[in-house]
């Protein structure tokens, strides 16, 4: 397939505002991020605290997907997606305005953190669902959650390199003014779109109740739950190696911020790379497979940038992190959205938010207790050692896709 049908979607009126909306939206937040991350190693110098400031965004998402996911079967995704995007710029605001006046009280930048970690819990399973809602032709889904993730890499390709440009220049308040103004872009695309209306298919019964309904299905669909254990996993023991970047950019190659920029935006040239291969990828691919090898390039790829302390070579194996992190998510997220029934999807999709926002702040606890004692370049490299235990592990279950259709749930 040619590079140019990987954007063919771009076509798609909606599918074009959202795509264009949120990668402004996602490139704010990246700035946001980085300098939130920095700012807290550079006041602490401790890089369990860069684990509790992860754990204080991400955590309180893990708690309440799946009511997202909930809300995203039973309610019309557009008005809620509204919302969040509109609850997200009031954070960065706030952020901006106590940043501006010079404080960086540890507990109110951790405060304002939960707070936008309980916003994208129902941001995400909802912002996820639509995407089935925008496309006309099934086949597309996977150039769709594919394009989806290029937009992702794209800002996490290009915003930590100007967050460390704006850090370094002008200060942590103009990175978080930035990302505020960046949802003007998003809220007046959302705006623009025309979606159909969203029917609720959920019964007036009890959140107990959907939410039991939801884990029977998974229980009835092994080949769809393993894929959310393995998301578990890879979460917690090997994508939160992202927690050591800072140090390794300020103590193993004694840089400052636009060395962790670099650091990040080299994952992000790994991760865009692979979310364009993905877009142009058909729907005769198997996804399975692809997400094995992409779980074991990661392991490699960290044993590589473990011990390994030239830069530019670092930047390197930094880049396959990413190329095998964005892989291994997007094929995640494709064979849920694909396999997944549309009566259960807005709560299947948020087992897998749920698996990330609660997995990885988790893993990065873990990380942040683990380096000062055992070393960053030994935490990393056992980060390796379980991601290639886990492709093994998995494997022969990965080639297992037989699903429970609708027709045959609950006959």
């Amino acid at each position: 397939m040619q590079l140019s049908q990987a954007f063919r979607l771009l076509k798609s009126r909606n599918f074009a505002l959202f795509y264009w909306g949120q990668l402004l939206s996602r490139l704010g937040t990246w700035i946001q991020r980085t300098a939130v991350i920095w700012i807290v190693y550079s006041v602490t110098h401790s890089v369990f605290m860069v684990g509790v400031t992860t754990f204080a965004e991400q955590f309180p998402s893990f708690l309440f997907s799946i009511r997202g996911g909930i809300i995203a079967d039973k309610y019309n995704r557009y008005t809620i997606i509204f919302i969040t995007q509109i609850l997200s710029a009031v954070q960065a605001i706030i952020l901006t305005i106590y940043t501006f006046s010079g404080n960086f009280n540890m507990v109110v930048i951790l405060a304002l953190s939960v707070f936008l970690g309980i916003v994208n819990a129902y941001d995400v399973p909802v912002r996820q669902s639509m995407i089935n809602d925008m496309i006309g032709n099934k086949d597309d889904l996977p150039n769709a959650v594919a394009l989806n993730s290029s937009l992702n890499t794209l800002a996490r390709l290009a915003g930590p390199a100007l967050s460390g440009i704006l850090l370094a220049s002008y200060g942590a308040a103009f990175c978080f003014l930035s990302n505020a103004v960046s949802f003007l872009a998003v809220i007046a695309a959302i705006a623009a779109m025309k979606m159909p209306k969203n029917v609720p298919v959920l019964l007036k019964t009890k959140t107990s109740g959907k939410l039991k309904e939801a884990i029977d299905y998974l229980k009835s669909n092994p080949p769809i739950a393993v894929i959310i254990w393995i998301s578990c996993l890879s979460n917690f023991f090997v994508l939160s190696y992202v927690t050591l970047l800072p140090v390794y950019a300020k103590d193993i190659f004694k840089g400052d911020a636009t060395t962790y920029g670099w650091l990040n935006s080299s994952a992000g040239i790994g991760a865009l790379i692979g979310a364009l291969w993905l877009a142009m990828l058909g729907k005769q691919s198997d996804f399975r497979k692809i997400m094995w090898i992409s779980i074991l390039l990661t392991g490699i790829s960290l044993l590589l940038f473990a011990y390994c302390h030239n830069l530019y070579l670092s930047l390197f194996f930094s880049a396959l992190c990413g190329l095998g992190a964005i892989v291994q998510s997007s094929m995640m997220v494709t064979i849920v959205q694909s396999e997944t029934d549309s009566l259960f999807r807005g709560r299947v999709v948020s087992f897998i938010a749920m698996s990330i926002f609660g997995m990885l702040p988790l893993g990065s606890l873990l990380v942040g207790y683990l380096a000062p004692h055992a070393g960053a370049s030994f935490t990393l490299f056992a980060e390796g050692i379980i991601a290639i235990i886990i492709s093994g592990l998995f494997y022969q279950r990965l080639i297992n896709t037989t699903i429970i259709k609708q027709s045959d749930y609950g006959n």
